[in-house]
């Protein structure tokens, strides 16, 4: 089924009437009332302005020859469901209408047909013709109305395969670092709440672009409870893409429970200093480090985990550079950069 053209707004008339004036004096009070119009040949260029798709056909009753008949009911047919075109037959007083209208209802089954017998007073046409175009808004509203929850659709069941595929790596990963049910059920647990509180975030922000700053308060701030500070957070907000927003976050979670169990977390006095930046000059480049102060001597281990694979390849993607990994004794350093562009929505 053809669907109309994307630019056509369906507000504006065809006017069918060949013979004498009477295209004429339609189209100039028409045009009086700032209602847009066009005059088709009944022999000519019909099929070219029905394929313009107007909003409304205006066609005087001997006008209706074969060819303009069958032209027009082609046109109907490849209306898409939510159209219904309203269709004006202007009639001479001595015309029988109802035979015309149940030869026309016969050509054109389920079609929205209006008659009005001429002459007739140019504000009564006027009239019936803004009414029409009326509906036809009304059409293009449920037009606009269906393809929103066509695209919203879409985007729930790419949203979804992303989330399970997400779920199904985390699993994946974790299960192969894990050395009891226990742990593994704590650590799958963990990052599973990561991952719903960012996604959460992102939703209450309308779904496509999120603070950065909301993203990391919601995955440090269980860290910091009854006043103390174990992460001391610094950095401008910005407005970041979902995707974006929802690899930092992980990330972040990553590194947290990196801390916790071998880092500056696992010591009372231990903390960690985040910070973010965004260089100024010709290409904004944008910059997170994450060090660890204050907690036990670091030592490199002789395995990576999947803690540190995953924040290795996630930022590394998502930067587009590789980043700096450092076991220093006197604590964990992590660092990586790249253009603000691949992160941030608005610059």
């Amino acid at each position: 089924m053809k669907n109309v053209p994307v630019d056509s707004e369906l507000d504006w008339v065809l006017v069918l009437a060949p013979f004498r004036k009477d295209a004429d004096y339609a189209i100039a009070f028409l045009r009086e009332q700032k209602i847009e119009v066009k005059a088709a040949k009944a022999d000519g260029d019909l099929a070219e302005h029905l394929a313009l798709s107007p909003g409304i056909i205006v066609i005087t009753h001997e006008a209706l020859n074969p060819q303009v008949v069958d032209r027009i009911a082609t046109h109907l047919s490849d209306q898409p469901d939510w159209s219904e075109v309203p269709i004006i037959i202007l009639l001479e007083r001595t015309a029988p209408i109802a035979r015309i209208r149940s030869q026309l209802l016969n050509s054109w089954p389920g079609s929205r047909l209006l008659f009005y017998t001429r002459p007739i007073a140019p504000l009564e046409l006027v009239n019936g013709i803004q009414s029409n175009l009326l509906v036809r808004l009304r059409q293009r509203q449920v037009r606009d109305s269906i393809e929103r929850e066509r695209e919203l659709r879409l985007e729930l069941n790419h949203r979804v395969k992303n989330i399970l595929a997400s779920v199904t790596s985390i699993f994946q990963m974790t299960r192969r670092g894990a050395t009891s049910v226990e742990g593994l059920a704590a650590d799958f647990a963990g990052r599973l709440q990561a991952l719903s509180s960012v996604h959460s975030a992102v939703f209450e922000a309308g779904g496509g672009e999120v603070s950065l700053s909301a993203i990391v308060d919601l995955t440090v701030s269980p860290y910091n409870s009854n006043g103390v500070s174990r992460l001391d957070v610094t950095g401008p907000d910005l407005v970041v893409s979902r995707v974006a927003g929802t690899t930092i976050a992980l990330c972040l979670h990553e590194l947290i429970t990196n801390a916790i169990k071998y880092g500056a977390l696992s010591h009372p006095d231990g903390h960690v200093e985040l910070v973010w930046s965004v260089s100024k000059g010709g290409s904004s480049e944008f910059s997170i480090n994450w060090t660890e102060v204050g907690g036990p001597a670091v030592q490199e281990p002789t395995r990576q985990g999947y803690g540190t694979r995953y924040v290795r390849s996630a930022l590394g993607s998502l930067f587009g550079s590789v980043p700096e990994v450092v076991f220093a004794p006197e604590g964990f350093r992590f660092a990586v950069k790249g253009p603000l562009s691949r992160i941030s929505v608005r610059q």
